[in-house]
């Protein structure tokens, strides 16, 4: 990675700080009751973030730093790169949705609580064959067990292995020396961040359908970069590896 480039991510991430934080109808952790969503973009070939939803008795998660964690992240991507993607829209999407089809990469929060019912294991399954590319985020410590069931239901017999910072996916924009000094933000010193992935066929020389991010919170970081909530060197570290996973996702 580049000097320069270094200097235009640190720039755009205090650049954030002068968009608004949408938190509409909503307080941190909280989640959402009688979640607001706004409208999802038309399709129109430009990248468009895309957020899955799925369904969890008396409990939310998937909506987490929605939206304001995307709009900062778009913020960040139209600066650093030619991609030019929506900015201040972004869509949300059921698992089983036949229009999932039309967008390569797709981020699931909180998949800890995440049990999905037939026809969003079908349809997940499905999409992530066809070619997407999921990034799982935010969850930590003993949720890991449902979400490994979870998972598994949806990619039977898939193999989920420890992903070290050699890897190309940490390399594919940022050059990425360490993944090291980052955790879960409920949960400070005592959950260092993993990360793990599942290739293609469990093939390591294809590539990586889905990237997880365990004991992290890239979207909390995202979400509340430039408010000082956290040290600016998660924020900078989180824009960093979701960047790696989106130029990653779009060329692989």
């Amino acid at each position: 990675m580049g000097v320069r480039a270094v200097w235009i991510l640190l720039a755009a991430v205090l650049a954030v700080s002068g968009v608004v934080v949408e938190r509409l109808y909503a307080q941190r952790r909280g989640g959402f009751r009688g979640i607001y969503q706004d409208p999802n973009a038309p399709y129109d070939g430009r990248f468009t973030f895309v957020r899955l939803s799925y369904q969890v008795y008396n409990r939310s998660g998937w909506e987490f730093d929605y939206p304001a964690m995307e709009r900062n992240f778009m913020t960040i991507i139209n600066d650093l790169s030619t991609l030019h993607p929506h900015v201040r829209e972004s869509n949300i999407h059921s698992m089983d949705d036949p229009i999932l089809s039309k967008y390569p990469i797709a981020y699931l929060s909180e998949p800890g609580w995440w049990i999905p019912d037939q026809p969003e294991a079908e349809g997940l399954r499905k999409w992530l064959k066809k070619g997407g590319f999921l990034i799982v985020d935010d969850f930590y410590g003993p949720q890991w067990d449902n979400f490994e069931r979870s998972m598994l239901a949806v990619l039977p017999g898939a193999k989920i292995v420890r992903l070290e910072v050699t890897n190309p996916i940490f390399n594919s924009f940022f050059q990425l020396k360490t993944l090291e000094g980052m955790y879960h933000p409920d949960n400070p010193g005592v959950y260092p961040a993993e990360y793990y992935g599942i290739y293609e066929d469990n093939d390591p020389n294809k590539r990586l359908m889905v990237v997880i991010d365990y004991n992290n919170d890239i979207g909390d970081y995202m979400e509340w970069s430039g408010t000082g909530f956290y040290q600016i060197n998660f924020s900078n570290d989180a824009y960093k590896i979701a960047t790696n996973y989106v130029i990653y996702g779009l060329t692989h």
